[in-house]
């Protein structure tokens, strides 16, 4: 039978687990961190502030790319590749996403497709003159 020293040697000889697998989490918590704290938003930073930030990332992360599926799905049926377009698309058409993303601009990823008011609808023009 172990004595209780045996079983802490036996337990540290395991190896030390990173704070990503301990949250549960996919995201570098101990790289957020050191981001946190070399971007100097704060003048501490405790040390679930990284965790939170990290889970908020893969949270935002997992959802876009969740919605841009979708829409790459809805697009074409064989496509197998996410292209800055349907990320766009998959933004604008989301109404949380649409406004957190308000202000940002995807590089190659053009514009939500509408038309204005004012020009009229192009079949009822073209109707009138015949």
């Amino acid at each position: 039978m172990a004595t209780p020293k045996q079983a802490v040697k036996k337990a540290s000889k395991k190896g030390g687990s990173s704070r990503s697998a301990k949250a549960g989490l996919i995201f570098p918590v101990g790289r957020v961190g050191s981001m946190l704290r070399r971007g100097q938003y704060a003048r501490r930073i405790g040390a679930s502030g990284a965790v939170y930030m990290a889970a908020v990332l893969e949270y935002l992360t997992a959802e876009l790319l969740e919605l841009s599926v979708k829409a790459a799905s809805q697009q074409t049926k064989k496509t197998k590749r996410l292209t800055p377009r349907t990320v766009t698309l998959a933004v604008r058409h989301d109404d949380d996403l649409g406004a957190l993303l308000r202000n940002v601009t995807l590089s190659r990823g053009g514009v939500m497709p509408s038309l204005n008011r004012a020009l009229g609808d192009p079949l009822e023009s073209t109707c009138r003159h015949a």
